[in-house]
This record gives structure tokens, C-alpha cells and sequence, in this order.
């Protein structure tokens, strides 16, 4: 049995925003509610990150055309007592899921938790 970190990657969609700023807050607010209404406010919300592809550099995973909004979040919680990292996966995204129902949940990242509870070796990452 295995304690991991899972990160788990997922967009949102939003509408009636007008800034990048605006669909970032409206997603935030969207998922928060969701994990809060079930009882999951152990997941951690973040935004994603993109590379531009032309000169590499990183910006918040957040586009707005027209007034409906995309914003890539990651959704980072700890699973205790997996079996495999594929059990690890298959909890994250059960747990997750239940809130978010209807939307599409990535791995990005899972790490396999120290002895003494601190994030320790990293097991496999995403693109």
C-alpha cells in the first residue's frame, strides 16, 4: 500500500466573461463550490500553465473568445493506502469525478508521498 500526491488536469468552461481575469475568477468560484458542496475541500485548485510554442514562455492557461471562456486547472489531492499508482489514479478520479460530473479529468502528475509525509519521489508526469 502507497500514499501518492495526485495532480489531476481538467478544463473548464465558462461563459458571460469578458477578460481572461474574469473567466479565471468565474472558474475558480465554479469548481471550489463544486468540492466544497461535496464535502472535498482537501482539493487544492490551482491554474494551469501553457508554453507558448513560439518563444516558450509560460502564461495561465486561460482564453476568452467571444464571451465564453477556457481555463485549464489542475486539481492536486493525496490519496493514502493505493495499491498501485493506477489505483492511485482510479481514486483521484473517482473522488474528483463525483463533483465534477461531466467534465474530462487528465493525470498530470503523480508523486508518491515520503515516509514521513512529505512529497517525495516522483512516479509519473504528463505532457
Amino acid at each position: 500500500m502507497g500514499d501518492y500526491v495526485v495532480v489531476l488536469e481538467t478544463p473548464i468552461i465558462v461563459r458571460d466573461v469578458e477578460t481572461r481575469e474574469d473567466a479565471i475568477n468565474v472558474a475558480v468560484s465554479k469548481v471550489t463550490k463544486a468540492l466544497n458542496k461535496e464535502n472535498l475541500d482537501f482539493v487544492r485548485v490551482e491554474i494551469g500553465y501553457s508554453q507558448c510554442p513560439v518563444c516558450g514562455a509560460h502564461f495561465e492557461s486561460a482564453f476568452v473568445i467571444g464571451s465564453v471562456g477556457l481555463v485549464g486547472m489542475y486539481l492536486t489531492l493525496k490519496v493514502f493506502n493505493a495499491q498501485s499508482v493506477e489505483h492511485a489514479e482510479r481514486i483521484a478520479k473517482a473522488v474528483v469525478g463525483k463533483a465534477l460530473k461531466r467534465v474530462p479529468l487528465k493525470v498530470y502528475e503523480i508523486r508518491e508521498l515520503g515516509e514521513d509525509g512529505g512529497e517525495g519521489v516522483e512516479v509519473t508526469k504528463g505532457p
